[in-house]
Formats: C-alpha cells, sequence, structure tokens
C-alpha cells in the first residue's frame, strides 16, 4: 500500500529551532555560573524531549524538577526568536490534506503548538501529539498509534517521517513505514529505513500528494 497518511516530527524535521534551544540552555546554565555549550553540543542533547534535554544539559546529578521548569519558561520566551520551517517543507505541506498529516513530537504539547501557531503552519495539520500527550515518548510506539487513531488511519497508510532514531524506531513498533530525514538534527543509529530524504524537496519527490 502507497502511503497517504504521513507523520511528522517537529525540531529538526519540519522546523530548524536548535538556535532558540540553544539560547533557552545556556540561560539556563549562566543562572546556575555554568558556561555555555556550543551550538554542536546542545544539537547532540535534541530528539528525546525537554527533561532528558536538560538533564543532559547539566552537569551529572544536577538535574531537578525546578531546572526544567525554568528552562521551560525560559524556552517559551525564545521560542520563535529564531525558529523557522526549513526551506521546502511549507511546499510539501500544501500538497497533503490535513485530514492526512499529524504532529508527533516529544517536544511538550502547547509549547509545540504555540510553535506551529506562530509559524502559521497549525493549520496543515489535523493532529498534534506532544510529548506529554501520551504516557511514553517516542521511541515508543503509543504517540504515533494514537495519531493514526485520531486520523482514523491505520499504521499500513502511515509513514513516520523524522531526523531522529527515535523517530524510525517509532515508527518500526508501530508497523508505519519509515523515513529518515538527513537534514535534522540527530541519526538513523544505523536503522535502514523504507524512504531516505537528503533534503526537504525529497519529500514530495517521494511522496507527491494530489494537493490538499
Amino acid at each position: 500500500m502507497t502511503p497517504d497518511t504521513f507523520l511528522l516530527d517537529l525540531d529538526g524535521t519540519l522546523v530548524d529551532s536548535v538556535a532558540d534551544l540553544g539560547t533557552a540552555v545556556n540561560a539556563l546554565r549562566r543562572e546556575l555560573s555554568l558556561p555555555d555549550l556550543t551550538l554542536a553540543q546542545v544539537r547532540e542533547y535534541v530528539g528525546d524531549g525537554a527533561r532528558l534535554l536538560v538533564s543532559r544539559a547539566l552537569p551529572p546529578g544536577a538535574f531537578s524538577d525546578a531546572h526544567l521548569e525554568r528552562f521551560l519558561s525560559l524556552y517559551e520566551h525564545h521560542l520563535l526568536d529564531q525558529t523557522r520551517p526549513y526551506p521546502g517543507i511549507v511546499d510539501f505541506l500544501q500538497r497533503h490534506p490535513p485530514a492526512k498529516l499529524a504532529v508527533v513530537t516529544n517536544k511538550p504539547w502547547r509549547l509545540s503548538r504555540e510553535l506551529l501557531d506562530g509559524l502559521g503552519l497549525t493549520h496543515h495539520f489535523a493532529v498534534l501529539v506532544g510529548g506529554d500527550s501520551c504516557a511514553t515518548k517516542k521511541p515508543d510506539p503509543a504517540p504515533l498509534l494514537e495519531a493514526l487513531r485520531r486520523l482514523g488511519a491505520v499504521p499500513e497508510q502511515a509513514v513516520m517521517i523524522g531526523d531522529h532514531h527515535t523517530d524510525l524506531y517509532a515508527g518500526r513498533a508501530a508497523g508505519t513505514a519509515i523515513c529518515f530525514c538527513a537534514w535534522g538534527l540527530g541519526h538513523d543509529d544505523g536503522l535502514a529505513p523504507d524512504f531516505h530524504a537528503e533534503r526537504p524537496a525529497d519529500l514530495l519527490r517521494l511522496f507527491p500528494g494530489a494537493g490538499a
């Protein structure tokens, strides 16, 4: 069956957000009298949700829920400073009806919705599943299965599109096809995806659609 339903990761797939994540991480570290991290370091820590991002960005044993809450507050303040859709992403979204599109991200739901709203992307998606929408996050398949349930689709119809191995493992476990996005923040962990997109424009080549 040719996929006609698309589950898309957010950070590193739809949008380039690493600069704003880095701004918030380093603002938190400065409050704790720690030196700044490089964007390359921050990039390595992204992909598994805010809790693990903050835990990785602080010294061993330093993490606390209070630090997470402070990071989320700082990040919300800088959410749209530099974050933008990757060139070519909007072209892909415009070719597919919203009823066939969902965002499945490990970023908290409220911040994800605020980001999509701020970039004018919300209307492209019928469903948004955030990192706190289910009891588990990617690489667990539950968020993908929840998105498919809300879309009224089955895994055999769908492809999980993402830049991180968590997306790929989640897709495999959920029974969807998987597409690795090489332009993003993560890596494929040696998995062999069903589809490989070197740049955003490749998504239209792989999945042309028929227009929304």
